[in-house]
C-alpha cells in the first residue's frame, strides 16, 4: 500500500488500485500550503467527524474528483446540502463495500460538529481490509478500550493514530493504542499543526521504539510504501 500525507489528519492511501482520501484539511493548513489541492485524485473519501479542520475542503475535493463520501449519517445530510449527492451515509458498527474494499465504522472518543455549528453525529474510526490487508483510522479519539476488538475484524499492515495530545490522545497513549490493536507500525496525525498540538518529534519516536513499535512521521507531500 501506498501512503501519502497531507498534513494535520489528512493522508491518502493506494490499495487494490483505488485512491482514499480521509479527512480533507489542507487549503487551511498553513504547513500545506505547498499541497495544490487541484492535482488531489481520490476514487473514495472518509470522513471521521465534522470538525473543521477535518472536513474544510471535503466539499471541493468530492467536487472535483468525483469520489464517494463516506461519513456518518449527519455530515452525509450536510454534504448534501452543500451540493454533495455522491455520498453514503453509515454510523459506528456498520461495514459496507466500496469498490471492492470492505469499509468498518469503529468507535472514536471525540466530539463533533459541523463548521456551520450544525450536529456532527458520532465521530468514527474506520477499518479498511481488502485483498492488499487491512489498516486502522482511529479518527480524533482518547485511547479506549474498544481498540482491543480491531485486530478481531482485521490483521493491520499499520494504524494511523493520532499522536499531539491535548484534544486527542498523546503519543504516550498511542503506543497503549498501538498494542490494543495489535500493530507494530504506526503512521502519526493530528500534531504540530497549531501551537496546542506541537510534540517533540525525538521523544515521540523514541517512546514507539521502546515499546518495539515504529511510528513513520513521513513529511507533509511524501508518499511512503507501508
Amino acid at each position: 500500500m501506498k501512503y501519502t500525507y497531507y498534513g494535520h489528519s489528512c493522508f491518502m492511501v493506494e490499495t487494490e488500485g483505488k485512491k482514499i482520501l480521509f479527512d480533507p484539511f489542507i487549503t487551511h493548513n498553513e504547513l500545506a500550503k505547498h499541497i495544490n489541492i487541484a492535482e488531489i485524485e481520490a476514487d473514495l473519501i472518509l470522513v471521521s467527524h465534522g470538525h473543521v479542520d477535518h472536513i474544510a475542503d471535503c466539499v471541493a475535493l468530492a467536487q472535483s474528483t468525483g469520489a464517494l463520501v463516506v461519513s456518518n449519517w449527519e455530515i452525509c445530510q450536510w454534504l448534501g446540502k452543500n451540493g454533495v449527492m455522491n455520498n453514503h451515509p453509515m454510523n459506528t458498527g456498520g461495514q459496507r463495500e466500496f469498490l471492492g474494499i470492505k469499509v468498518r465504522c469503529v468507535v472514536a472518543q471525540h466530539s463533533s460538529c459541523l463548521p456551520d455549528g450544525s450536529n456532527g453525529g458520532n465521530p468514527m474510526g474506520f477499518i479498511v481490509s481488502g485483498k492488499e490487508g487491512g489498516f486502522y483510522y482511529s479518527g480524533d479519539t482518547a485511547l479506549t478500550l474498544d481498540m482491543q476488538l480491531v485486530p478481531k475484524w482485521a490483521k493491520l499492515n499499520f494504524a494511523i493514530l493520532p499522536i499531539g495530545d491535548n484534544f486527542t490522545m498523546g503519543y504516550e497513549d498511542a503506543v497503549e493504542a498501538a498494542y490494543l490493536v495489535d500493530c507494530k507500525h504506526v503512521i502519526g496525525v493530528h500534531y504540530d499543526s497549531f501551537g496546542y498540538i506541537k510534540i517533540d518529534h525525538e521523544k515521540a519516536v523514541n517512546c514507539f521504539k521502546n515499546a518495539g513499535c515504529t511510528l513513520h512521521l513521513p513529511s507533509i507531500g511524501e508518499t511512503i510504501n507501508i
